[in-house]
């Protein structure tokens, strides 16, 4: 453990991981780090070199011999992202967002030589700085030793209902039907797949934000955290 404070956030897609994150690295002037756009990363470079997804070896390499960055959005970046994601000098944080690039996501994502190489950049950006990160293995994995564990999670139809809404948003035509069989999809694949498994840990702070907003669910999040920093301080 060093001297910086990490939050790591678990919980399955559309549980309103990414926005309360965000908003609470702004609070609280931390770096927002989202593991999952590293998987779709993935997946767009090996879109884009004609690799398969399941061609383990080629997708290694790929990633080997590529850069992946993170940083809060500054200036014209504030364009509804909730974070800047760079690979190999180009912005991509809109191209990885889409539905073939999340499913594609789950299945690299099951690949244990992919996840060696992520979850190493992960952890890599947590040397030197206060961070909030989310995503499917952080509480348990990638920061086994953070300052506060949380789970979001949610009812599956107000999950959905939330990403139908976002994909609207995007411009992107979609069916809520599509987009609920998605995430059941997903949520099935993420928790029974055998490298590192969504899961809850013993020591994780679970919060449901089914009937809870944004504001609440942050709130209380932010609250906790000065509670535990003041603490440390005085220690």
């Amino acid at each position: 453990m060093n001297n910086h404070f990490h939050i790591a956030i678990d919980g399955p897609v559309a549980a309103g991981k990414g926005t309360i994150s965000r908003i609470i690295a702004e609070r609280l002037n931390f770096l927002y780090i989202d593991t999952g756009a590293m998987y779709r990363v993935a997946v767009l470079l090996a879109m884009k070199n004609d690799v398969q997804f399941d061609d383990e070896n080629a997708l290694v390499a790929l990633l080997e011999k590529s850069e992946i960055k993170m940083n809060n959005p500054v200036g014209l970046e504030r364009d509804g992202r909730l974070t800047t994601v760079i690979a190999n000098n180009k912005d991509v944080s809109w191209k990885i967002r889409t539905e073939e690039v999340g499913r594609g996501a789950s299945i690299v994502s099951q690949i244990t030589a992919v996840r060696t190489i992520l979850v190493k950049k992960q952890q890599a950006i947590t040397q030197f700085q206060d961070v909030v990160m989310e995503g499917r293995d952080i509480t348990y994995k990638v920061l086994p030793n953070a300052n506060l564990k949380i789970y979001l999670t949610g009812k599956d139809f107000i999950r959905a209902n939330r990403r139908h809404l976002q994909l609207q948003n995007r411009g992107i035509d979609v069916s809520f039907n599509q987009v609920y069989s998605d995430l059941v999809l997903r949520d099935k694949m993420d928790i029974e797949r055998t490298n590192d498994p969504l899961k809850i840990v013993d020591d994780a702070w679970v919060i449901d934000t089914s009937d809870l907003s944004i504001e609440q669910v942050v709130n209380l999040i932010v609250f906790k955290v000065n509670i535990m920093q003041e603490t440390l301080l005085e220690n």
